[in-house]
């Protein structure tokens, strides 16, 4: 690539035509993404006209729209009708509602009808995804009829290997696949090489239906209308980017962040910043807390100023303890492992790690934190002891807390119908912070009593 940007600003045409040439698409695809809008625009202008096709079939809408802009009227026709349908809609989706109206009236009257029926459905619906294009066989065919089907109308449809059987009236009845078609005997009957369908309505959350393909280990996914009526395929890299689209959402929210809608080359530093603002935002304003709860014992604090010393510790602590629970039951949740009639089960397994974790960690934390404090010649060996208590005590407490609430707020969230995602690891962590302030204070007026009494009796 670097010396592509070399050629490209040298103006170094030919060569850089020739170098362009002789790469794979969908290596193409990933390095026009890294280029800046005006050499992407120039580099693609550079390619051969079929290689130019399947590179554009390869980029990510957002770029795609981008590319469009620049293309002459014909150009744009003949890029955006040669795309399938499903891969059309999601680059309309990524364009101003003029502009799909103009590319919509220049398809021709059959790729007008396919795309508009996808349109039709809501965005996360499978519907919206699927391939109208597929080849569907009847139960009465023999499996040389269905070759000769196959050979007949696959050059259109998006996936020959998966073979939806259909009655009469479009309803499914059954799957077979082109394997078992061109290893059968001619004469074979369909109905007797089918097997039961595994299928998904056409308004199928996306996700739940490339769960569904994912472990079922299909190559495509008949999908169908509410009367059971075949309406199109949903196949297995339409899939893949779907769950692809799905991780990286849940990453960014776990990070406290936004998803980008577009390649981060691609975004700009306004774009950026803004999906990051508005979490930073509400978890500042969660870390007030923190700020409230140390208000609140300000008095214990002047009283034994050697507590103050901890408190990034437990806060920290408490905070990854949480953060891991909740990235955990966030991912069971994701992929099916877990369900709200777990919650119960997850919440007392959550619990019980947490108090084992805070063991582990009392047990280090009484050690080191009797020698810290010992060393600082603050206290005598007696409060060392004591306040080494305090701390794992706190340790104990603040763990169990964190890994409760990091299994609790995800399924909580999940149950009413907001992505668990949302519910994200920051955040915890600021909650977990200031209960854990509240604990770990709590402690030590139980265990401390006599020494903050009298910090306070001298500061009075």
């Amino acid at each position: 690539m670097e010396q592509l940007d070399r050629l490209l600003r040298d103006q170094a045409w030919d060569t850089a035509r020739r170098e362009l040439a002789g790469m794979r698409p969908f290596d193409l695809a990933e390095e026009l993404t890294r280029l800046d809008r005006t050499e992407r625009a120039v580099a693609f202008r550079l390619l051969p006209k079929d290689l130019a096709l399947a590179v554009f079939e390869a980029l990510d809408p957002p770029v795609q729209g981008e590319l469009l802009e620049g293309l002459r009227a014909d150009a744009v026709r003949e890029f955006v009708g040669r795309l399938d349908p499903d891969d059309r809609v999601e680059l309309l989706d990524e364009l101003p509602a003029k502009v799909v109206n103009k590319v919509l009236a220049d398809l021709s009257p059959h790729e007008r009808r396919l795309t508009t029926e996808l349109l039709g459905y809501p965005p996360d619906a499978v519907g919206r995804m699927m391939s109208p294009e597929y080849v569907a066989l009847k139960s009465t065919m023999t499996a040389a009829q269905a070759l000769e089907r196959v050979r007949s109308v696959g050059t259109a449809a998006e996936t020959v290997y998966t073979l939806p059987v259909i009655a009469e009236d479009r309803r499914l009845i059954g799957v077979t696949s082109l394997r078992r078609v061109v290893l059968a005997p001619p004469d074979t009957r369909i109905a007797e090489l089918m097997t039961e369908p595994i299928s998904a309505r056409a308004l199928t959350d996306q996700e739940r239906a490339a769960r569904l393909l994912q472990e079922a280990d299909l190559l495509a996914l008949p999908i169908v209308d509410a009367e059971d009526r075949l309406v199109g395929v949903f196949t297995f890299d339409d899939a893949m980017e779907v769950l692809e689209g799905e991780a990286t959402e849940d990453a960014a929210r776990i990070g406290g962040a936004e998803p980008l809608s577009v390649p981060y080359l691609i975004a700009g530093v306004g774009h950026i910043a803004r999906t990051r603002a508005l979490w930073l935002l509400v978890l500042m304003v969660a870390a007030t807390l923190t700020v409230l709860v140390l208000s609140t014992f300000e008095a214990e604090l002047e009283a034994v100023v050697v507590l103050a010393l901890f408190v990034p510790l437990l806060i920290g602590t408490g905070g990854n303890a949480g953060a891991q629970a909740a990235t955990t039951v966030t991912r069971a949740i994701a992929v099916g492992e877990v369900r709200f009639r777990d919650f119960a089960r997850v919440l007392g397994r959550e619990a019980r790690v947490g108090v084992l974790l805070g063991g582990m960690l009392a047990l280090v934390a009484f050690l080191a934190g009797t020698v810290f404090i010992e060393v600082t010649r603050q206290l005598g060996l007696a409060d060392s002891a004591r306040i080494a208590g305090v701390l794992s005590l706190s340790l104990i407490g603040i763990c169990a807390l964190a890994a409760t609430a990091g299994a609790l707020m995800p399924m909580v969230a999940h149950r009413i119908g907001i992505d668990p995602a949302v519910v994200s690891a920051p955040f915890i962590t600021t909650t977990v912070d200031a209960t854990g302030l509240v604990i770990y204070f709590l402690v030590a007026r139980a265990l401390l009593s006599d020494m903050l009494a009298a910090g306070a009796g001298a500061g009075a």
